[in-house]
């Protein structure tokens, strides 16, 4: 019984620190909004801008994701220098997807472009899966 209490005190001393630091004493503080909303698209419409010479596709997925398949002539976005990857014209389209409505880096992706400056930015929430499932083509590297 002694070894339990003994155990039993450590494991309580241990947690209590991980309390702390994980903001237990921290005010509540509401999450940042964002300014602008992001020009949600669907399949149909990313198909509809897929070709036109204006239009740049960004694939925000991971290299593995990106491996097995994307869209005809997307640019592979999830890089260190991104920024070089963007046009000149802050008014050009600009379409961002990843994997599905799971991910998130499309979303991001979109909004710091938009911080950038750029103006017709979209999101492709569906993704590249959801593209494959529509039975839409694809390209691999």
């Amino acid at each position: 019984m002694k070894t339990f209490l003994t155990g039993l005190a450590a494991c309580a001393a241990l947690a209590l620190p991980l309390s702390v630091l994980a903001g237990g004493d921290a005010p509540i503080e509401a999450a940042p909004a964002y300014e602008r909303a992001i020009h949600k698209i669907s399949i149909y419409e990313a198909e509809e801008l897929l070709g036109q010479p204006e239009v740049t596709f960004y694939d925000v997925n991971t290299l593995e994701i990106w491996a097995d398949g994307y869209i005809p002539g997307a640019i592979f976005f999830n890089v260190g220098n991104w920024h070089k990857l963007l046009p000149e014209d802050k008014n050009a389209p600009l379409v961002f997807y990843c994997a599905n409505r799971l991910c998130s880096s499309s979303e991001i992706a979109a909004y710091e472009v938009m911080k950038l400056g750029y103006t017709n930015v979209m999101q492709m929430p569906d993704g590249i899966y959801g593209w494959k499932l529509a039975g839409r083509k694809f390209e691999r590297p």
